[in-house]
């Protein structure tokens, strides 16, 4: 029951961690280059700096997620927050794929045995069920101001990623119809 509960957990990581991902493409997908780099006022953060600062905190927790504590010596958080005027869309998207194949390459590699596993985070142990739920968490939240961030600057042109806006009952009676298989 304990490995058939670990592997169901596992396989949903997988599944947020992905839907995150896509959610936070299909923002940024709609967004101009230029797009990508304004802020709201001097306090926000743009796309590209949340996007930065996703990659440098993936790198960190991910790599050698098992065996070395998930707050690299070699990151430098505060640098996360800072983009120059030469900094390019390639160069956001380079990070945030990069910042991706380490978390999908350390969670896809985990085993069942592993979940109860311990690992750190600045050096606080935490189970790699807590580690991972704490990244989840962190990870939905930066994203949801990147699709906010994408969808206050698309305006009316925004495509939703979801259900549209007043087709929430015409959803529920398609989702609701047997499929015919």
């Amino acid at each position: 029951m304990a490995t058939d509960l670990a592997t169901h957990y596992l396989d949903e990581a997988r599944r947020q961690m992905r839907g995150h991902k896509r959610m936070g493409e299909g923002a940024m997908a709609q967004l101009s280059d230029a797009d990508l780099f304004v802020t709201l006022d001097p306090e926000s953060n743009s796309v590209a700096i949340l996007v930065k600062h996703l990659a440098g905190n993936m790198r960190s927790r991910f790599t050698d997620f098992l065996t070395t504590d998930g707050e690299k010596p070699d990151r430098f958080r505060d640098r996360e927050f800072e983009v120059t005027a030469a900094t390019t869309r390639a160069e956001v998207m380079k990070w945030w794929e990069e910042g991706w194949s380490c978390v999908l390459g350390a969670i896809d590699a985990l085993k069942p045995d592993d979940v109860m596993r311990t690992v750190t985070i600045r050096g606080e142990p935490h189970t790699v069920l807590q580690a991972i739920n704490r990244q989840i968490a962190h990870y939905a939240a930066h994203i949801g101001q990147i699709v906010f961030l994408a969808k206050h600057l698309r305006s009316s042109e925004w495509k939703t990623l979801t259900i549209p806006r007043g087709k929430s009952e015409e959803f529920k009676k398609v989702a609701s119809k047997p499929s015919r298989s």
